[in-house]
């Protein structure tokens, strides 16, 4: 009996959606394993994880706030993906746009609120941006590998934070903590319930995911990046400017992530941190692979994830089973998601092995 692999024609979105559900699935029957032999039932465990993030508003409106980064470096990843570009820099891209907000909205521009947020807004996409377009450059002129430069550059700039935190934009009023100057009131997102720390970044995070679905499945620009995608040969040889196409991809995987940092300063702490981020660019490619790279399932994945994060927090608390649990939950749905998409490109082929016809004796 020999197995090959056959490519499948075409996979749909609703089998995607299916596979994404069933890792989850799988995923939560896993760790029921580790979670047994901690003591602990795990029907009562994620009955638990399912209160702490949606059992009251409260807690909903934390899910939301821990999604709301989640949602813009999942979009950063999935456009980025979408074009065969690794970008794996969306940490490095927060900071950087978390440090631009700081730099525009801490009382170096004298402007009303209204005008006041979007410049705060548009220096973080900017620098973010900016940041993305280095190892893109680097990559269509000398052909260096992306994921490394991406990866290097998150160290780079964390370190930069860190070195102007304890600095130049050292808070004199913080009590000696390594924070920022912190943003004027005028340049901070307004909440968007009394009392709660969910804020308009959701609604900008949002938004982009209806954009990015838009531009990518209506427009030249989403055409050109799809064909990049699936053979940068075939996309040449057919008039796509690759290069400019790759740039571009670059400015807006980079500008969401820098969004992301927005959101955090100005919609969260109010101040920039070396801890303001943790993983939130890393956890993105995780988003973005749970969602299929579709920009629109990007916002549930994201908010699967926060949710998973913020009810393992208080699952921890009411049975003492560490929080890390939420790691292993969202590393094995990824691991099943690979899996899934692997049987869904390829079904495997059972051929009977041909016996050698002897001649006569």
């Amino acid at each position: 009996m020999r197995i090959s692999l056959q490519p499948r024609s075409n996979v749909s979105l609703n089998a995607r959606i299916i596979i994404s559900i069933i890792a989850a699935l799988a995923a939560f029957a896993l760790v029921a394993v580790p979670v047994s032999f901690a003591g602990v039932s795990p029907l009562t465990a994620y009955w638990l994880m399912f209160k702490g993030s949606f059992g009251s508003m409260f807690a909903f409106s934390e899910t939301l706030t821990r999604a709301t980064p989640l949602i813009l470096t999942g979009l950063a990843a999935a456009i980025a993906f979408r074009a065969k570009l690794w970008n794996i820099g969306a940490e490095g891209q927060l900071y950087a746009g978390a440090l631009a907000a700081i730099g525009v909205g801490s009382g170096l521009l004298s402007l009303p609120a209204p005008l006041l947020i979007p410049a705060v807004v548009l220096a973080g996409i900017v620098a973010g941006g900016l940041l993305m377009v280095i190892p893109a450059l680097l990559k269509l002129r000398f052909g260096a590998d992306e994921v490394v430069v991406t990866l290097l550059l998150n160290f780079i700039v964390i370190l930069f934070v860190q070195m102007l935190i304890e600095g130049p934009i050292k808070d004199p009023l913080a009590l000696g903590w390594p924070q920022s100057v912190p943003l004027v009131d005028a340049a901070a997102f307004p909440k968007l319930f009394a009392r709660m720390r969910v804020h308009g970044g959701l609604i900008l995070g949002l938004v982009a995911a209806l954009a990015l679905w838009i531009v990518i499945s209506k427009t030249v620009l989403g055409f050109e990046i799809r064909a990049v995608g699936q053979n940068k040969a075939a996309a040449r040889f057919a008039g796509v400017p690759v290069n400019a196409t790759m740039l571009k991809v670059a400015l807006i995987s980079g500008g969401l992530a820098g969004l992301a940092g927005v959101s955090e300063v100005a919609g969260v702490k109010g101040y920039l941190s070396a801890d303001l981020s943790p993983g939130f660019g890393y956890s993105g490619i995780v988003v973005a692979m749970l969602a299929g790279l579709h920009p629109l399932g990007v916002v549930l994945a994201a908010l699967f994830v926060a949710a998973v994060f913020v009810g393992a927090d208080s699952m921890s608390r009411a049975t003492g089973v560490s929080n890390y649990l939420a790691d292993l939950v969202v590393a094995l749905s990824l691991l099943c998601v690979l899996v899934g998409g692997f049987f869904l490109r390829f079904r495997l082929k059972f051929e009977r092995a041909a016996v050698p016809v002897q001649m006569g004796e």
